[in-house]
């Protein structure tokens, strides 16, 4: 059982930043593949960015490419997202989300997730 906890979240003016971290509970961490995934109201859960369990291989949506930067500290058992250069359209609950396993980080299926924290970027 691995349990997820979001912080960082918070308002932010457009083009600005927000770091998110996400601490996991558990001793096998650095055997999860961990991602970043986000709801804005009215929409589906979608998928932000994906690290592997080294930290080397990541992977993002064209979305956030370039603004988004994914990274792990597995000592810590925590997960990072830092965001730049932020967009209204960004605004959204930023969930964090584990699968066990995985040796790939072209997508996941999540087998915990966190419970979100809110981002939200104002005009």
């Amino acid at each position: 059982q691995v349990q997820l906890v979001e912080s960082g979240g918070g308002l932010v003016q457009a083009g600005g930043s927000l770091r998110l971290s996400c601490a996991a509970s558990g001793r096998t961490f650095s055997r999860y593949v961990m991602g970043w995934f986000r709801q804005a109201p009215g929409t589906e859960r979608e998928f932000v960015a994906i690290i592997g369990w080294t930290g080397l291989t990541t992977y993002y949506a064209d979305s956030v490419k370039g603004r988004f930067t994914i990274s792990r500290d597995n000592a810590k058992n925590t997960v990072f997202l830092q965001m730049n250069s932020l967009k209204p359209e960004d605004t959204a609950v930023y969930y964090c989300a584990a699968e066990f396993g995985r040796s790939t980080v072209d997508g996941m299926t999540p087998d915990y997730w966190g419970q979100g924290t809110q981002v939200t970027v104002s005009s």
